[in-house]
């Protein structure tokens, strides 16, 4: 039988953490959810051991021992999920900016119309954000504008973090070769699969900003954003992706 997991990374995401895993386990398609907790001093971590005795066979979870970003916890989580044999793994917030009712058409967008990695998409169909500010829709929308100029890619989101990705795609990306943790992690993720011709069907979803907790947006993560896709983009010329 196939097996789906999700992965969801957390960093004091106390108020969230119970509601999105019971909606994950009210879908009436099964999914297992691996939490990948950087330690939250909120007691995050305390709330899935909690639930773990709710959801024994399917909510799992490591803790990490700092905040050591998204990227990496996401590159723990596929290296997890790939030693455990899923075939369908997935990525998703926290704070539900992802609908977990989408889950099943991004699966189905790879189990049964073929592709190797289905987006979550904002900007297939227009602007699909919800109490976004102004300035942070365009900042997201041309951020992806200026990822098509330099990569060449064919994807209208390409920093979008809601994805299922088939495992023959994280078996063959050398996940110890990732080095972004923000933006840019969505971005090499893509650029890398789509360097190795492996098929990325994206899915119209609307994005919803989060109610509770903070985000962890940050100067930083733009920076990495701009400049990683530059490298990136020298790697592939020289053959070194």
């Amino acid at each position: 039988m196939e097996q789906r997991i999700i992965i969801i990374p957390t960093y004091n995401e106390i108020e969230n953490i119970e509601a999105i895993i019971r909606a994950v386990f009210a879908l009436s398609m099964p999914f297992h959810v691996l939490i990948v907790d950087d330690n939250s001093p909120d007691g995050t971590a305390e709330k899935v051991r909690e639930l773990q005795r709710e959801f024994s066979t399917q909510l799992f979870l490591e803790v990490r021992t700092k905040k050591a970003g998204l990227g990496t916890a996401y590159v723990h989580g596929f290296q997890w999920a790939l030693r455990q044999h899923y075939d369908f793994i997935f990525e998703m917030d926290a704070d539900f900016s992802h609908n977990p009712e989408d889950l099943p058409r991004l699966w189905e967008a790879c189990a049964v119309d073929g592709a190797d990695i289905a987006v979550g998409s904002r900007y297939v169909t227009g602007v699909n954000v919800v109490n976004w500010p102004l300035s942070r829709v365009l900042l997201s929308y041309f951020a992806s504008v200026y990822v098509r100029l330099i990569t060449g890619m064919k994807i209208m989101d390409t920093t979008a973090g809601y994805v299922c990705y088939r495992r023959k795609v994280l078996e063959t990306i050398p996940l110890h070769a990732i080095k972004f943790v923000g933006y840019a992690f969505q971005i090499e993720m893509k650029y890398r699969a789509w360097a190795k011709r492996f098929v990325i069907k994206e899915v119209p979803v609307i994005f919803t900003d989060r109610t509770k907790g903070q985000s962890k947006m940050s100067g930083s993560i733009i920076k990495e954003a701009v400049f990683g896709v530059l490298s990136l983009r020298i790697k592939k010329l020289f053959n070194q992706l």
